[in-house]
């Protein structure tokens, strides 16, 4: 087999094989050997039939396949002898292979893997952020569970902010109806932040047996988009007016957060280690935020046109199974491969230049670290156990975890390569950020 290659551009190469046809005639004698003890051939029974005229029926399908595997033999054995990355599928170029009697050549254009350089870590400066769990934020998580927990009771005063509304409600925009509840009440708390604000600001103050009729003027912000914009005339009947009732901080109350024995101390205890997890969580998810970008800034890699596409077509087939998810008719979707172009070159580039620190410094994760981060998703489930059987049931379910284990790894050896600065924060700041994975 002899080969050649052309460098076509920073990333893409073309490779010339030539195959010889005498070891692919003596692969095809043997394959029709075999197919006489198997073959059906009309008139005869299998095994029965003879070599020529099984060579007549299956000489074509079998010389397709002979030659087929070895373009992709001999391809494999090309790149690793010239030491090629080859990144997605080659083009593949040759004659039809029914035409093919003697030794024959094919090209293969493909791209490579990039050489990635890496930046100067030392000069980078990333902000640590510092809290501490306060009674403060304890106190705060309590209050969030006692409203969780609230009962309501059925009042004759004018409404306010935390109440729970029963009402029936008509809207109209340009003094058509666009949504109504008929004659079945719905339930709000007033002042849920999941709604329009001004909305909720309109039903404070009145009672149970009252009607309202005011408009909201949307703005070209909003959503949903179908009311972005629009002025919303609402009709509203209010049926009854609910206060909140909040149980005492107690040993009861204790219990139903699961301390058995109702200690309140203990309770204040679990809430804060709970809190100051959360706590270790945010940091960390902080400091990968600073430090992958960073790594985008300072690093340079050529990004392979195959790498962007496989990473669009990701992007592209998961948004349209959250569509579906959310029950919406994929029909009346045509997601335009551009829209996620920019960020698919992003991901492409950081998972490049995390692999090449990973290799360059030894930062894949360990068996235990691994076996620590399924343990940490195996919270998520009811049965834990069962949970991390279920990942290491299937090698291809330990891929994201242990992913996310090794980019631990980089985070920390980025950390002691560059400087770090702590920066005064609270928890209440920190919980402004989005959620940890």
């Amino acid at each position: 087999m002899a080969t050649a290659v052309e460098t076509l551009s920073n990333l893409e190469r073309r490779i010339t094989v030539k195959v010889p046809v005498e070891p692919l005639q003596q692969e095809m004698s043997s394959r029709f050997q075999r197919l006489t003890r198997t073959a059906k051939v009309p008139g005869f029974r299998p095994g029965k039939a003879p070599l020529k005229m099984i060579e007549q029926q299956y000489g074509p399908q079998v010389k397709e396949e002979v030659f087929a595997e070895a373009i992709e033999t001999s391809f494999g054995q090309a790149i690793e002898e010239n030491k090629l990355r080859v990144v997605g599928m080659p083009n593949i170029q040759h004659k039809p292979l029914n035409q093919v009697k003697e030794d024959f050549e094919y090209t293969a254009t493909f791209e490579v893997f990039p050489e990635v350089t890496l930046g100067d870590f030392k000069a980078i400066s990333i902000d640590k952020p510092e809290a501490q769990i306060t009674d403060k934020d304890v106190n705060k998580t309590i209050d969030v569970l006692l409203k969780q927990r609230s009962q309501f009771i059925e009042s004759k005063e004018a409404s306010a902010k935390g109440d729970r509304l029963t009402l029936t409600l008509t809207s109209f925009i340009n003094d058509k109806q666009v949504e109504t509840t008929g004659d079945k009440p719905i339930q709000i708390i007033l002042g849920d932040d999941s709604r329009f604000a001004i909305f909720d600001d309109h039903l404070v103050g009145e009672k149970a047996g009252e009607s309202k009729t005011f408009e909201v003027n949307y703005p070209e912000t909003h959503n949903p988009k179908e009311l972005a914009g629009k002025t919303v005339q609402y009709n509203v009947n209010f049926i009854v007016v609910a206060k909140p009732k909040l149980p005492e901080v107690n040993s009861q109350f204790a219990q139903s957060l699961g301390v058995l024995d109702g200690n309140v101390d203990q309770m204040r205890d679990e809430i804060k280690q709970s809190l100051e997890q959360e706590l270790d969580k945010r940091v960390k998810i902080k400091l990968k935020e600073q430090v992958f970008t960073q790594l985008l800034e300072v690093c340079n890699a050529d990004l392979p046109k195959a790498l962007i596409n496989l990473e669009i077509n990701r992007m592209a087939q998961s948004t349209y199974a959250n569509l579906k998810q959310r029950g919406a008719d994929l029909k009346q979707f045509k997601l335009d491969p551009s829209m996620f172009e920019e960020q698919a070159k992003k991901t492409c580039k950081l998972r490049l230049v995390l692999a090449e620190i990973v290799v360059k410094n030894n930062l894949r994760a360990s068996a235990d670290q691994i076996k620590a981060m399924v343990n940490e998703f195996a919270l998520n489930f009811d049965d834990t156990e069962e949970a991390v059987q279920w990942f290491y049931a299937e090698p291809s379910r330990l891929e994201e975890p242990t992913a996310l284990a090794t980019e631990v790894n980089v985070v920390e050896w980025f950390i002691t390569q560059c400087k770090v600065q702590n920066k005064k924060t609270t928890f209440d700041e920190l919980m402004t950020g989005p959620a940890p994975a």
